[in-house]
């Protein structure tokens, strides 16, 4: 928990909004950066962090977060409004930002239980809005240019991601081994799609409005770059081919049309139209990097877990355990896509 007396002081010299003392309550369930709600005199805000301890080189970083979030407001992408961010170390330990609270409601359960089927219709189709939007967000405009670097965005992903899962890796797993290996030799050449990407595009990473089928804001933007949208796109789909309940979050065995979701097919399809294009080949190949990528993101978590340096230590070990199911999937997206 952060020193509420340090954040307090250092609020009422860098954010003009802020009044009075502070009370600071952790906001549970994310495996990240970790989260704060902050009630103060003068309105609840949200404090986000590093983690304390050891950390990869570029993960958890607060700074990109701020940034890309500050860059998007007044666009067409929803986001909470950014106030301060401090990047002095000394004030709590860690970089950490302040942005407004929003009052909305979050769906950890993508089957959406209790409601009508149209209302499951409306929010996944907003679901697919907010992709769009935020892959035509014009980074030059926003200044976002240079968010991230030039060049094939697969080549440079899948580097980094070799690099992080084998600084985290606690066990020998074979088919992790083959699918690095076949999304290395099996690359698209780059097809000179440029846009922003949020990373970790999922449902339970937004806010909807407690009343319509409207986001009103998406979160956790710590892997944001620029980089190729079908990334974005196929995190969506994998996510979906994961078992259903709390830790694996999918829609597996679901019966989508008596639910009112979209299938895959129906929901990459809106999504072109909205891009305005005739189709994406080779999807196969985006899925298996998505598999791939969260298994190592998630094996980092795991990681930080047994060190001592998790955010949910009980959640990221069970979170841990599905990191031999990821690599399994990733490789039958790469024989079947």
């Amino acid at each position: 928990m952060p020193d509420s007396r340090a954040v307090a002081r250092w609020l009422k010299q860098h954010m003009p909004e802020f009044a009075g003392s502070l009370e600071l309550k952790k906001i549970t369930g994310g495996q990240s950066n970790p989260t704060f709600q902050l009630t103060t005199q003068s309105g609840r805000f949200v404090l986000r962090r590093k983690p304390s301890g050891q950390l990869l080189k570029s993960a958890h970083a607060v700074e990109r977060e701020f940034r890309v979030q500050k860059a998007l407001a007044g666009s067409d992408v929803p986001v909470a409004r950014m106030r301060v961010l401090c990047e002095d170390d000394k004030v709590i330990g860690s970089a950490f930002y302040v942005m407004d609270h929003v009052a909305g409601r979050s769906f950890d359960n993508p089957s959406l239980a209790g409601m009508s089927c149209a209302a499951r219709t409306r929010v996944y189709d907003e679901m697919n809005r907010v992709l769009a939007a935020i892959h035509l967000v014009d980074i030059d405009a926003v200044g976002l240019a240079d968010f991230g670097p030039e060049g094939n965005y697969f080549e440079r992903q899948i580097a980094r991601w070799i690099k992080q899962y084998r600084a985290s890796e606690t066990e020998s797993l074979p088919d992790m081994d083959e699918l690095m290996d076949w999304l290395a030799a099996n690359t698209p050449a780059d097809d000179g799609r440029r846009t922003l990407v949020h990373g970790d595009f999922r449902i339970d990473n937004m806010l909807f409005d407690p009343h319509r089928e409207e986001v009103l804001a998406m979160l956790d933007w710590e892997l944001s770059t620029i980089g190729h949208p079908f990334a974005d796109l196929g995190s969506v789909i994998m996510q979906w081919q994961m078992p259903q309940g709390k830790e694996g979050r999918g829609l597996a065995g679901v019966d989508r049309v008596a639910l009112g979701i979209p299938s895959d097919e129906a929901f990459i399809a809106a999504y072109c139209r909205r891009m305005g294009l005739p189709g994406i080949d080779r999807f196969g190949f985006y899925l298996a990097f998505c598999f791939f990528r969260m298994g190592a993101i998630i094996q980092g978590v795991m990681k930080r877990a047994m060190d001592g340096n998790a955010a949910d230590p009980d959640r990221a070990m069970r979170l841990g355990t599905f990191v031999p199911r990821f690599a399994r999937a990733g490789l039958e997206a790469t024989r079947h896509g």
